[in-house]
């Protein structure tokens, strides 16, 4: 009898014990604050000392039910102590201290110095009033001055989108990226707003005159988003002479929806591309006030990867930007293409999914939308996250206006990565089962010349050509097309092609972006001495086309501009020039889009 009570002993131990890590685990993925720790264990410990003491004889009904008691308070301590809503401060840890006082158009402001005090950032300005209320789905307004000195040291809320779990985005950070970190400096969650028209400023630090400006616009489909992550901050560029821009914009429903209600309320006609006006007005506010900060108005290049990269290249083509800038960067995308891949669409496209967001939300007019409160608007971010022809900000689709020469940027540096798809097919590859019917599925009566350029006779030969077809058609080509207009055009085209592989993301979908900004972290394994090389020597190009408009300069290898649209920059370990790999599946693609050449 003893020995049978020893091991029901042991036995509950070790479930107490797996059970108790378990949920430690759960707290640290859902970064639960140290309180949620301290409650937890305590109730851990508690529940082992009735065990032991107070239920040892009780039935087994009554150990039940003090189990579920105890999973119920454990449930209660996960809400009570998730991590409070924070907003991130403009420089992680340690600062070096307030800047001097810069005074703009709107009021005086203050932001921070880095530790080592080499780069000033300026977190949390405003280029536009709130677009909140009223100003719901209306072209970006001038903002309210400011009195006294606006401490611009924490970045704004990111703009109203719709957003994972903690837990999954940890997942996500564990099993994407492979640098999630165990610390108690994250246990908190970043704030979200309709209230997020704010810009963020990095420049080398002390008086300075004339620094080229590099503005940068992020991605995420046009639904998600934020202008403070760390791989492409502008720290990294600043510390080669470059000032760098960056902000948020109206995402999702918020920033694309398309109404013809809207339209006839707008005293320029607009409707649909709310979030592209809201970078033109940041890229306003940067003429009016970058000189300063030591930037110069004259000589500014736009930049921008995935989503971001298509507005550039849709910027590049708007009435209403021209004059904002002189060159442009687009990474891993771009709309220029006849019928482009993604965040795109026609505007009789736009105002129908208009019409299917009254009805999913059984609105009958704009004005009821605007009642209605921003975290159940922000589930219509689904199908409200493209760019659209309004005849205002877009008077014609890119591809349009370049077709007939008209454009802003005097310079183009663009490319994309070896491992495009990857994030995007990792739950739909193909297999030797399915491969053929994908193909058919998508190429119709151009199947047989795909199949025959990408053959595939095992799994793994399926998987790596679906893989590179699906990088063609929706990221690769559209550069091809931009290239093409840039020589039709007779202003220079510089792409690249990125396939250095490293411990986190490698080449995939923005795995570049760590690189180009010079933002590898110094105490990060997971990338080498080749790695932090080449981040030297990308940033390089960049900043130096930021400057000139060429990428070259001393101790590079030398980018030269296309000449027939399949010239890339092939940047891994070593640098060099090597023809575009996805050119042979182009002529397709061109017949397919109703290219003339």
């Amino acid at each position: 009898m003893f020995m049978e009570k020893k091991k029901g002993n042991t036995g509950f131990w070790i479930l107490l014990a797996v059970f108790g890590l378990l949920w430690l685990v759960l707290l640290e993925l859902n970064q639960n604050t140290i309180l949620g720790w301290i409650l937890s264990l305590g109730l851990l410990a508690g529940f082992a000392f009735l065990r032991q003491k107070k239920l040892r004889g009780c039935r087994g009904f009554v150990r039940v039910l003090a189990f579920l008691a105890l999973a119920g308070c454990l449930v209660l301590v996960l809400f009570v102590s998730r991590g409070p809503v924070k907003r991130r401060p403009a420089v992680a840890g340690a600062n070096g201290g307030v800047t001097d006082i810069v005074t703009v158009r709107d009021g005086q402001l203050t932001g921070v110095f880095t530790e080592d005090r080499a780069v000033e950032v300026y977190a949390g300005i405003p280029y536009a009033a709130p677009p909140v209320g009223e100003l719901r789905w209306k072209e970006p307004q001038d903002p309210q001055p400011w009195e006294g000195v606006l401490a611009a040291d924490t970045f704004a809320p990111m703009s109203m989108q719709p957003r994972d779990s903690t837990v999954y985005s940890s997942l996500a950070q564990i099993v994407g990226y492979h640098d999630y970190r165990i610390s108690a400096r994250d246990n908190f969650r970043d704030a979200c707003s309709e209230d997020a028209l704010y810009l963020n400023i990095w420049k080398p630090a002390g008086e300075q005159e004339k620094l080229p400006v590099l503005v940068y616009i992020h991605g995420g489909s046009l639904q998600t988003g934020q202008p403070w992550y760390a791989d492409y901050r502008g720290e990294g560029l600043a510390r080669k002479g470059i000032l760098v821009v960056n902000m948020g914009y109206r995402l999702g429903v918020f920033g694309f929806l398309a109404s013809e209600e809207l339209a006839a309320e707008s005293p320029s006609g607009t409707t649909g591309n709310y979030g592209l006006l809201d970078q033109i007005k940041a890229l306003q506010w940067v003429q009016d006030n970058i000189a300063a900060f030591g930037g110069d108005p004259e000589n500014v290049t736009l930049a921008g990867e995935s989503a971001g990269s298509v507005c550039i290249s849709a910027l590049c083509t708007s009435p209403l930007a021209k004059g904002l800038f002189r060159r442009a960067i687009g990474e891993s995308s771009s709309a220029s293409a006849p019928q482009p891949a993604h965040s795109f669409r026609s505007l009789e496209q736009a105002l129908r999914t208009g019409e299917e967001t009254l009805a999913r939300f059984g609105a009958s007019s704009i004005a009821e939308l605007r009642q209605m409160d921003a975290g159940q608007l922000v589930e219509a971010a689904d199908i409200n996250h493209h760019l659209t022809v309004d005849g205002y900000a877009l008077e014609e689709t890119p591809f349009e206006a370049y077709r007939s020469g008209r454009h802003n940027e005097e310079a183009c540096l663009q490319g994309f990565n070896a491992g495009e798809s990857a994030p995007f097919i990792l739950f739909a590859q193909a297999n030797l089962r399915n491969y053929e019917q994908k193909v058919r599925d998508y190429f119709g009566e151009y199947a047989d010349e795909v199949l025959a350029l990408y053959p595939a006779s095992t799994d793994a030969e399926a998987r790596a050509q679906w893989a590179d077809i699906y990088s063609a058609v929706y990221f690769t080509y559209g550069h091809y097309c931009w290239t093409r207009q840039a020589l039709a055009n007779g202003f220079p085209a510089y792409e690249y092609y990125f396939t250095k592989t490293n411990g986190r993301l490698g080449p995939w979908h923005s795995g570049e972006e760590v690189y180009c900004y010079d933002n590898i972290p110094e105490d990060s394994k997971l990338y080498d001495a080749a790695d932090r090389k080449l981040a030297d020597c990308f940033s390089d190009y960049f900043a130096n086309f930021a400057r000139t408009g060429d990428p070259n300069g001393e101790g590079l290898a030398q980018w030269s501009p296309s000449s027939t649209g399949i010239e890339v920059m092939g940047l891994d370990a070593e640098q060099g020039m090597r023809e575009d790999p996805y050119y042979p599946i182009y002529d397709i693609l061109d017949r397919m889009n109703g290219w003339a050449a």
